[in-house]
């Protein structure tokens, strides 16, 4: 207990994890930015940006997590097992069990909304990106919450600007980028030794019985028919995801005590950390998930830069370059559509920094992980990475880029050397033969 009330009074200092949303862990609702932007340097324009984004906020999943909670809790109550909380929580078990069950892993309309706010800030944002008749290209995941969150996204990009050229797909061969391995089996490959003793150590903290207590009536009954870790997961589960659908008016908040809550999240952090983060106690597996999409980004950039100083040279040559230049396509924007599973490892190997966290970093202290690395502020529902491409009208200036994060500025591990070159960029914005030189590294495994 001690060490579960000196977490949170440091998470009351620190300003980590302030309210019962956040600790809700990925299904954290993406919260609407207020960060402002930095000014670009002087001359300098966007003209291109490339990004991947998580579906918005979905149901929980599996169904079967909704049947067991209502079927545990039914149960009881004919047996007379459930206090007054543990009938107020059947009630809305039943319910979640006719109506969200069906829909487990849908799309909500508050994922909807959260791309359409996206989409719209996007081009708020950056409106030299989508002038006119610019030419989108936007690819989602075969997960059909992917390929509506898509389609919220096109939608709103169409009613802020109706002659957007805009091309979209789904399909298998894209998965390659978008999500290529499976999770199942980098969860197993994680679960080294090394992790399921500090494992252990957190979940020593998470203990379900006062809550079991306050749900059902006899001790013993608890004992002989509950499996209190499964249940009080469950619930942890299904009421964070229950923000993602305002529609609902209930949740489980009555359900849970600050140190109950705090413990459980701790733990979640750490757990997402292991599985997909910059991880000592396994083989890091989960990094490779997000190396092809790393290298997708680096490659489809450098194309659409040769595309754009092409024409740009062909609006001073011969008539034939002219004309072709003219009918030729040339991308504003890159827009693609997928999970957690890749979000959090491509932010990882970017290695971004700010405020107090550092996605990329690799640390063996689990009990203070919170502190330098947060799975709400790196894959809320919704979450989105960013590059925005920036070009000046001076001849010879190097292309800039700036890289966010669920649309707020990050400080990249990329250097410029000073003593070669005359000015260099001040964060957030690099050069882009910087910023491809040093991630073209990590998307190569070197």
């Amino acid at each position: 207990m001690k060490k579960i009330l000196a977490l949170l009074l440091t998470m009351a200092i620190s300003g980590i994890a302030q309210d019962r949303h956040q600790m809700g862990s990925n299904y954290y609702a993406y919260p609407t930015p207020t960060a402002k932007y930095t000014k670009a340097p002087a001359g300098y324009k966007p003209f291109y940006l490339s990004h991947y984004g998580r579906h918005g906020s979905r149901f929980h999943q599996p169904a079967d997590h909704y049947h067991a909670l209502y079927n545990t809790l039914a149960k009881a109550d004919s047996a007379g097992k459930l206090t007054d909380l543990g009938k107020s929580l059947l009630e809305r078990a039943k319910y979640l069990d006719e109506y969200a069950a069906p829909r487990a892993g849908d799309l909500t309309q508050l994922g909807v909304a959260q791309h359409q706010g996206i989409a719209k800030r996007m081009v708020k944002n950056f409106p030299e990106i989508f002038k006119n008749d610019a030419y989108v290209e936007a690819y989602a995941s075969t997960s059909v919450r992917c390929v509506v969150s898509m389609a919220a996204f096109l939608e709103e990009l169409r009613a802020q600007k109706p002659k957007l050229d805009i091309h979209q797909e789904s399909g298998k061969y894209l998965m390659s980028f978008i999500s290529p391995l499976d999770f199942g089996k980098i969860i197993g490959e994680s679960n080294t030794p090394a992790w399921k003793k500090e494992n252990e150590k957190l979940y020593s903290h998470v203990d379900p019985t006062r809550m079991m207590r306050a749900i059902f009536n006899d001790s013993n009954y608890i004992k002989k028919n509950v499996d209190a870790g499964d249940l009080f997961s469950k619930i942890y589960e299904i009421g964070n995801s229950l923000q993602g659908s305002p529609e609902i008016e209930f949740n489980f908040d009555d359900l849970w005590t600050e140190e109950d809550l705090a413990a459980r999240w701790h733990a979640q952090n750490a757990w997402w950390y292991s599985v997909l983060g910059n991880n000592p106690f396994a083989k890091k597996q989960g990094l490779e998930n997000a190396r092809p999409l790393l290298k997708n980004v680096l490659d489809v950039a450098d194309k659409v830069i040769a595309a754009d100083t092409a024409k740009a040279d062909a609006s001073t040559s011969s008539a034939t370059a002219k004309t072709a230049a003219k009918h030729a396509k040339k991308t504003t924007a890159t827009l693609r559509f997928g999970h957690d599973t890749v979000i959090f490892p491509f932010a990882v190997l970017l290695q971004l920094e700010n405020g107090t966290q550092n996605t990329g970093i690799e640390t063996a202290d689990m009990e203070n992980l919170h502190k330098v690395w947060r799975d709400y502020e790196i894959s809320p529902m919704a979450a989105n990475v960013q590059f925005v491409f920036y070009k000046s009208s001076k001849k010879g200036a190097p292309i800039l880029v700036k890289v966010m994060l669920n649309e707020i500025e990050q400080k990249l591990p990329v250097t410029c050397d000073t003593a070669t070159v005359k000015n260099c960029p001040a964060t957030p914005y690099y050069r882009w033969e910087d910023v491809k030189e040093f991630y073209g590294k990590i998307a190569a495994g070197k």
